[in-house]
């Protein structure tokens, strides 16, 4: 009898890592389809609204933390079940990136005065939604344990990339066109690579999820299309 609880206690510990995780990727969904809308329509009552539900997403990766930690301390857990908690800290920390980087654009959007100075937003807009449809695609395959969902979710990495580079030049070219469009275009491209690195990071939480379900890792390489420039925070390199 008292192993029969230990095990119903067990699972529910696992159970309630689970719950932090769907949490948290249900928050990172909204966060970002928030954050672009906010930019795109000049709403800056939502991208604040963005910014200060990020805490949100900070606590349940927390929670996360400790309770893997608890289950590895006290459970010493094996084979399948240390992959499912491996896989959890990994997926939190993960998710918590995206949800900073979700709050990035909108801290962005603020600094921009006018909407209608934002250069390409339908291109930003189609990105975002390319990414905001990966995001919601990786978390559905954690919860429903469907490997062939995380695998498609990792060969969009290469689209997503092609996608930034075509959104980054048509934004280069606007600034060059127009000097009026350098402050706001300037932003706007830390706002497209923001969206690119969310992509990055749903990408990894695909490789994770694999991982989980099957054991290893996709395998291969992953899927990279040639980026045109990276940056970081105002630095930019080329890169091949």
């Amino acid at each position: 009898m008292a192993t029969q609880r230990t095990v119903r206690s067990y699972e529910s510990e696992l159970e309630n890592v689970d719950h932090h995780i769907l949490a948290m990727g249900g928050l990172v969904e909204d966060q970002l389809r928030n954050s672009i809308k906010a930019l795109v329509d000049g709403d800056d009552d939502l991208a604040r609204r963005v910014i200060a539900h990020d805490h949100v997403i900070d606590d349940h990766e927390r929670e996360v933390d400790e309770l893997v930690t608890r289950i590895i301390a006290l459970r010493q857990p094996l084979a399948e079940d240390l992959r499912r908690v491996k896989t959890a800290l990994k997926v939190a920390a993960n998710l918590e990136r995206m949800g900073d980087l979700a709050a990035n654009i909108s801290k962005r959007s603020l600094v921009i005065e006018d909407v209608s100075h934002v250069p390409q937003r339908e291109a930003l807009r189609r990105l975002g939604n390319a990414v905001h449809g990966m995001t919601v695609d990786v978390v559905d395959a954690f919860r429903d344990g469907n490997a062939d969902l995380a695998r498609r979710v990792w060969n969009q990495d290469e689209q997503i990339d092609e996608m930034y580079n075509s959104v980054f030049l048509a934004i280069l070219a606007d600034m060059i066109s127009d000097p009026k469009l350098i402050a706001p275009g300037t932003h706007v491209h830390f706002v497209a690579k923001n969206i690119e690195r969310i992509g990055d990071h749903a990408t990894n939480i695909a490789e994770m999820v694999h991982y989980m379900i099957q054991g290893h890792l996709p395998g291969e390489d992953r899927p990279k299309a040639s980026s045109v420039v990276t940056v970081d925070d105002g630095n930019a390199t080329g890169q091949t």
